[in-house]
C-alpha cells in the first residue's frame, strides 16, 4: 500500500468517525445543558462551593464567575509549583522558578498549555495530576460554558439571563469530559501508553551510557489534553513520545479526540436554537477550512524540494518515522486549528509555506473547528460579522437567528476580533524591537522571525504549540507570553458574554422574504470568505516577513 493511499484512508476514516458521532454527541451535549436535573455528585459539588445551580445569571454575574474561578486556578497552580518539592511524590524535583511558574499557571488555566519546561524532568507526579491535569478538565469546561451562554443568548428573548456558570462548569466536566476521558484513557493504556506513579528508572543503554526513564500517569493526561483541546504533554517530546503515543492507531485516536467535541458543538448549537440546519452551516464552514489546511500542508510537505527530501518521500526532518508525512501533517493542522497545541512532529522543521499554513490556522482564531467551546463562540462571532457584511451589501439591517445585529452587537464583535491580533502583533513587535526575540531564535532570517511570530500567535490564541527552535524559557518571554495567554483567553470572553446578554434581551424579529438564509450553503461560503479576508488583511504583512519570505525565497 502506497503511503499517499494510506494517508487518504486515515483521513477518510477520521472524517467518517467524526460524522458518525456528530449527531449523538451533539444532541447529548444539548440535553446536558438544557436539563433541569442535577446528579448526586453534582449536588455535592455545589454544596461544597456554596453555589446555587438553579439561580439564573445575567452576563456580568456569569463573567464574574468565570474570572473568579480562573483566578483561583492560577493562584492554586502557581503555589503548587513553587512548593512541589515539599509535596508527596516529588521525585526529587526542585520548585519551579517564579517566572516559569507564572507562565505555566497562566498557560494551563487559559487552556493554552504552552510549556517552557520539560515535564519529565521538572514536574512531580502531584503537580502533573492534581495541578495540570485538573486544569485540563476545568479550563476546557469553562470554554464550553461560555459557548453555551452565547448560544442561550441566541435562543432566548426578552431576558438577560444566560444560565448558571457553576452548573454549566460542573455539567461540562462531570457529564461530558470525565466519562469520555476515562474511556479514552483505558483504550490508550490497552494500546501501550503508560499509567503509573513509579520512581524514575535509570537504565544502561547499548553504548554503556546511563539514561533516566520517567514514569507517570500519562494515559489519563493524554486523554483529556486531546479531548479538552488543551495540548501540552507529559514528556517534552509530546505526542511523538511512544509512552504518550505508542502506535499508528493511538495517533489516529488522539487526532479524533481533539476534533470530536469542537466538530460536535455546532450540532448542540443547532438543537438549542431550534434549527439543526444552522448547526450544519457552521460545521460546514469549520470543515471546509480544516480540510483545505490538511490538503495544503500535506501536499507542501510531500513536495518539499531537495534531493534528500525526494529520496525520503517528503521532508522527514523533525518527524516521527512511525507516522510519516501524512499523519504528521494531519496532526499538525488539526492541533493548530483546535487550540490544542499537542504535536507529534516539530513544526520548526516544516517548510516555510507549511509553517505559514499552520500559523494561519491559529491566526484565523482557531475556529476550524477551534477549541472546546472557544471554537464555537469564535465562529458565531464571525457569523455575526458575515451577516453584517451581507446586510451592507443589500442595504438592510442585518439579522442572525431572528436577532438584529445593531451597532452595539457589531461593536462587541469587532472588539472580539481585534483583541488577539493586537496581542500577537504588539507582542512580536516588542520582542523584536527589544532584542528578546532575536536572542531566543535558533535560526536566522525569515525562519527565525517565524519562530517569534509563531510563539506570540500560539500564546495569544491559546494554542500552546511552538516552533521547537524558539528558546522561550527566559524571564522576559515567560512573563510576556503568560500575559498574552491570560489576555487572549479572558478579554474575548468579556465581549462574548456581553454580546450574549445583548442578544438575549432582544425581541425576536420574524423572517421575511429579504432575510438572509443563514442555514444555506451560500452563507457557509460567505462565512468562509469573510474569515479568510479578515485574517488575511490583518496578518499578511507579518506573514510576508516570515513564512512567505522563506517559502518563496
Amino acid at each position: 500500500m502506497g503511503s499517499v493511499f494510506a494517508d487518504v484512508l486515515v483521513v477518510t476514516a477520521l472524517i467518517g468517525a467524526l460524522a458518525l458521532v456528530h449527531r449523538p454527541l451533539g444532541d447529548y451535549m444539548a440535553a446536558v445543558f438544557q436539563s433541569k436535573r442535577h446528579l448526586r455528585v453534582e449536588k455535592w459539588i455545589y454544596r461544597s462551593v456554596g453555589a446555587n445551580p438553579d439561580a439564573e445569571m445575567r452576563w456580568p454575574a456569569y463573567l464574574r464567575g468565570v474570572l473568579a474561578f480562573s483566578a483561583v486556578g492560577v493562584l492554586f497552580l502557581y503555589v503548587m509549583q513553587r512548593v512541589q518539592d515539599k509535596l508527596p511524590l516529588s521525585l526529587g524535583f526542585e520548585p519551579i522558578t517564579p517566572d516559569q511558574a507564572f507562565n505555566t499557571a497562566a498557560s494551563f488555566v487559559s487552556n493554552t498549555n504552552w510549556q517552557s519546561y520539560s515535564g519529565e524532568v521538572a514536574m512531580s507526579h502531584v503537580t502533573q495530576t492534581m495541578g495540570l491535569a485538573v486544569q485540563n478538565f476545568v479550563s476546557a469546561a469553562v470554554g464550553i460554558a461560555v459557548a453555551v451562554a452565547l448560544v442561550r443568548g441566541f435562543a432566548r428573548s426578552r431576558t438577560g439571563e444566560l444560565g448558571n456558570f457553576w452548573a454549566d462548569l460542573v455539567r461540562g466536566t462531570v457529564r461530558i469530559l470525565v466519562p469520555i476521558s476515562v474511556v479514552a484513557a483505558l483504550v490508550l493504556i490497552a494500546c501501550g501508553a503508560i499509567q503509573n506513579f513509579g520512581d524514575i528508572h535509570t537504565i544502561t543503554t547499548l553504548t554503556g551510557d546511563k539514561q533516566a526513564i520517567s514514569p507517570g500517569a500519562v494515559a489519563s493526561q493524554e486523554a483529556i489534553k486531546d479531548l479538552g483541546t488543551n495540548g501540552g504533554g507529559y514528556f517534552n517530546a509530546n505526542s511523538s513520545h511512544p509512552f504518550e503515543n505508542p502506535n499508528g492507531f493511538t495517533n489516529w485516536l488522539e487526532i479524533f479526540l481533539l476534533l470530536v467535541i469542537p466538530f460536535s458543538l455546532p450540532r448542540t448549537f443547532g438543537k438549542m436554537v431550534g434549527s439543526v440546519k444552522q448547526g450544519y452551516a457552521i460545521v460546514g464552514a469549520m470543515a471546509t477550512i480544516w480540510f483545505l489546511g490538511v490538503i495544503a500542508v500535506t501536499w507542501l510537505e510531500y513536495a518539499h524540494p531537495g534531493t534528500a527530501s525526494q529520496l525520503a518521500g517528503g521532508a522527514m526532518e523533525g518527524k516521527e518515522q512511525r507516522f510519516g508525512e501524512g499523519n504528521s501533517s494531519l496532526f499538525a493542522v488539526s492541533t493548530t486549528m483546535t487550540s490544542t497545541g499537542s504535536v507529534n512532529s516539530f513544526h520548526d522543521s516544516y517548510s516555510g509555506l507549511s509553517g505559514g499554513v499552520l500559523l494561519l490556522g491559529m491566526m484565523l482564531g482557531e475556529i476550524a473547528p477551534g477549541g472546546t467551546g472557544s471554537g464555537l463562540y469564535g465562529m458565531l462571532i464571525m457569523a455575526i460579522i458575515a451577516v453584517f457584511i451581507a446586510g451592507l451589501m443589500v442595504g438592510r439591517t442585518p439579522e442572525y437567528l431572528g436577532k438584529k445585529i445593531g451597532s452595539r452587537e457589531i461593536k462587541l464583535a469587532a472588539c472580539y476580533i481585534l483583541i488577539t491580533p493586537a496581542l500577537v502583533l504588539i507582542g512580536t513587535a516588542l520582542a523584536m524591537a527589544l532584542g528578546k526575540g532575536e536572542s531566543s531564535m535558533t535560526n536566522i532570517g525569515a525562519h527565525g522571525f517565524s519562530e517569534v511570530l509563531y510563539a506570540y500567535t500560539s500564546a495569544s490564541n491559546n494554542n500552546g504549540s511552538a516552533f521547537a527552535g524558539f528558546a522561550a524559557n527566559t524571564e522576559y518571554h515567560n512573563t510576556m507570553l503568560g500575559l498574552c495567554m491570560l489576555f487572549g483567553r479572558f478579554l474575548p470572553m468579556v465581549f462574548v458574554l456581553a454580546l450574549a446578554g445583548s442578544l438575549a434581551e432582544q425581541k425576536p424579529v420574524p423572517a421575511t422574504a429579504g432575510t438572509l438564509r443563514t442555514e444555506k450553503p451560500l452563507f457557509t461560503g460567505l462565512l468562509v470568505g469573510a474569515i479568510l479576508i479578515i485574517t488575511g488583511l490583518t496578518f499578511f504583512p507579518a506573514l510576508a516577513l516570515g513564512p512567505l519570505a522563506e517559502g518563496l525565497a
